[in-house]
């Protein structure tokens, strides 16, 4: 009997998986997985001031080349549940619409990846290995998930070719947009010192929060790119401006902001950090300041090629029309896969992540379990 992509996906709705919460969700994939024949391995994963994550890989056969589908079942907190028009964890479907936490990011394509491999499996022999890289972690700080289960695969032998991660990429119509890369990530905290003083006797003190207003000039005056052919131009965007002074006749002494900068594959983070301290050192006049950094990922793109080849025909197989292969929106897990196999991303329609009432409509789950199919028929030459 096939599995039903659509009640699939519901099923894993169903299971309340919270980030860093398991939920259930796992333990129905490996269940489903392993009717396959699939072989799964449990990858609990933990770290300082982190919480535990539990992740799933699982691999059908051991010859290569290894196709993988890659994901996770980790979800977004459901925000106000009085404003959702249904349950966000009982997965009601109407008309035509599957609503529920998860049901685009990414549960649908989760589900849509198991049928596919199911019909595939079912339908022949073929030379190779199809596997999922499946974790709770994507929505959380990402510490103990993607990253940590490829290095296992590298300590246990466990080699990738080409990965899919399901992300929902399109944005109003399946098959508008795949993802061939990502900006990358760093967020910065800026400290500013001064001296605190009266307001009324502004030459006994110095202002941290007129210095760090100009230091900020500094960094949002200047512009990092204009872009190129694959990327937008990198942005600096403040995020938090924090003086914590609650009165009115005080000169703060210290004043902190937050930033982050989402750059293209013209820079790099330790590039961009040298920039920004450049910019700071020119603006402080001579202020003692300290700055934190975080990088989340680095930029990347991989040049369209046999995998957007692949999801560009499947697509235009299955939906009539290629999608535009873009870099846009915010990191993902890819940014890990891509130093160990090629990786591209597809999956649902991105309108209601992370909304109330996510939705997805139930022929896109349909037809995305198709092209999924169609890439692995065309990958594995049966077709």
């Amino acid at each position: 009997m096939s599995l039903d992509p659509v009640a699939f996906t519901a099923d894993l709705i169903r299971c309340p998986s919270i980030t860093p919460f398991e939920g259930g969700a796992l333990d129905l994939l490996q269940r489903t997985l392993e009717g396959m024949g699939f072989t799964c391995h449990r990858l609990p994963f933990s770290d300082v001031d982190t919480p535990d994550v539990d992740n799933l890989y699982a691999r059908y056969g051991t010859a290569a080349p290894n196709f993988c589908f890659a994901g996770h079942t980790d979800v977004v907190p459901t925000g106000p549940v009085d404003e959702w028009s249904a349950d966000p964890f009982l997965a009601e479907i109407k008309d035509g619409v599957l609503i529920g936490r998860g049901a685009a990011d990414m549960k649908g394509a989760i589900a849509a990846f198991a049928s596919a491999a199911q019909k595939f499996i079912d339908s022949g022999t073929f030379d190779g290995s199809i596997s999922f890289l499946i974790t709770g972690d994507e929505e959380g700080p990402a510490i103990n998930g993607t990253k940590k289960m490829l290095d296992w695969l590298d300590e246990t032998g466990e080699k990738l070719d080409i990965c899919v991660v399901g992300e929902p990429t399109n944005p109003n119509e399946l098959g508008e947009m795949a993802k061939i890369g990502r900006r990358g990530s760093m967020n910065m905290i800026l400290t500013v010192k001064g001296t605190q003083g009266h307001v009324a006797y502004p030459h006994l003190a110095d202002n941290a929060a007129h210095r760090l207003v100009a230091m900020l000039d500094a960094l949002t005056s200047a512009s990092l790119d204009d872009g190129n052919d694959h990327f937008q131009a990198s942005s600096l965007q403040i995020t938090s401006i924090d003086i914590g002074n609650p009165t009115e006749n005080v000169i703060p002494g210290e004043a902190e902001a937050r930033f982050n900068i989402r750059f293209n594959d013209m820079h790099t983070s330790d590039s961009l950090a040298q920039w920004i301290r450049g910019k700071l050192d020119g603006a402080s006049g001579g202020t003692e300041y300290d700055l934190k950094i975080r990088v989340s990922g680095e930029s990347f793109v991989f040049q369209p090629g046999e995998l957007s080849g692949l999801i560009s025909d499947a697509c235009e197989k299955v939906v009539g029309r290629r999608p535009e292969l873009s870099t846009t929106g915010g990191t993902s897990d890819a940014r890990f896969i891509k130093n160990h196999c090629p990786v591209a991303e597809f999956g649902l329609i991105s309108q209601t992540m992370h909304k109330v009432d996510e939705r997805t409509r139930i022929d896109d789950i349909n037809k995305l379990s198709e092209i999924y199919l169609e890439m692995l028929e065309a990958y594995f030459h049966r077709k």
